[in-house]
């Protein structure tokens, strides 16, 4: 196993190496959850090492090199239960200041999923705000120049995609919640009147704070994700780096463990970056497991996952 360096507690095990050699060291059936961001098709790239995912010569080889990871997780994963993908639609020039035409790399992604015998089980769209998105990508068709010069060639800001599938069989640990759910993630304020529900001991039809919650989350489209709640990165890039690489939100993770994991289970990504999934199921109660090519990520991972080990709640104390 190609490990350059390892950090090990008693609540996360985190890796510098390469997830395709790690995971498959590990044995069957010893993952309860899996979410990760995998690399778009060289439309990122994260490092120069030809491992890295990011660096395949085109559309049909990441989805080679993709597979075989697959294949893992699935093997990983325990009956009944998911891994998630966040992805997004690639622009077909694989240039995001591309004014329009992009390729379904969703769809591809649950295809090949499907075909490794993973059961399709969602999806939920992420908003995102088209002025922001403009300028951080400088994307040409977002522009509103490109409205009075040719609006034909105007496109839109794209939704990120979080997709969800199911390893077939029965799930042995049902992931239960006896009073409701208790914690929210998102920008949306709860009504002050149904503050008094929390952690009800009546009917679960009365429980209006879980409700609350839960009508929140079971939506196709999540607009109440705050964008820039995310972890520290800007220290640990580097001069190969994309200007507007950016951590899965905290949000968008902590709703997935919540939903598909029980407090003690454990949680992997295998493409860990500055450890976003880690910190999100450490902040849960929940064990971690992640693996990072490059090193300059995996040391600021240690960094987070040791403080949401230390009780680090919030992103204001990590600063």
């Amino acid at each position: 196993m190609a490990v350059k360096k390892q950090n090990i507690s008693d609540r996360f095990a985190i890796y510098n190496g390469d997830c395709c050699e790690v995971l498959s060291t590990l044995p069957d059936n010893c993952i309860d959850l899996s979410v990760y961001s995998p690399p778009f098709c060289g439309l990122y790239n994260y490092s120069s090492d030809p491992r890295d995912m990011s660096n395949c010569a085109g559309y049909d080889e990441f989805f080679d090199h993709y597979r075989f990871l697959i294949q893992h997780i699935h093997r990983l994963t325990k009956k009944g239960r998911f891994t998630a993908v966040h992805c997004m639609d690639v622009p077909s020039s694989g240039s995001n200041a591309s004014i329009g035409g992009f390729r379904d790399f969703p769809g591809d992604i649950i295809r090949l999923h499907e075909s490794e015998g993973w059961e399709f089980w969602t999806r939920r769209a992420i908003w995102k705000e088209p002025l922001a998105v403009r300028l951080r990508t400088m994307a040409k068709g977002l522009a509103h120049k490109q409205i009075c010069d040719d609006a034909s060639l105007t496109t839109v800001a794209g939704a990120d995609y979080i997709l969800e599938f199911r390893k077939k069989g029965d799930n042995e640990v049902p992931v239960t919640y006896d009073r409701g759910m208790t914690k929210y993630c998102g920008e949306n304020k709860m009504p002050a009147d149904i503050q008094k529900y929390k952690n009800w001991k009546g009917k679960q039809t009365e429980n209006r704070y879980s409700h609350w919650i839960w009508r929140n989350y079971a939506s196709s489209i999540w607009d109440d994700i705050r964008i820039d709640n995310v972890l520290p990165y800007k220290e640990c890039k580097e001069k190969d780096d994309e200007k507007h690489v950016h951590p899965l939100q905290l949000d968008v993770i902590e709703r997935i463990v919540q939903l598909r994991s029980n407090p003690g289970e454990t949680v992997m990504t295998p493409f860990m970056g500055v450890g976003s999934e880690c910190y999100g199921a450490l902040v849960n109660d929940r064990k971690a497991l992640g693996v990072e090519l490059k090193t300059a990520y995996y040391k600021q991972a240690v960094k987070n996952c040791k403080q949401a080990e230390e009780g680090v709640m919030n992103q204001e104390e990590l600063f």
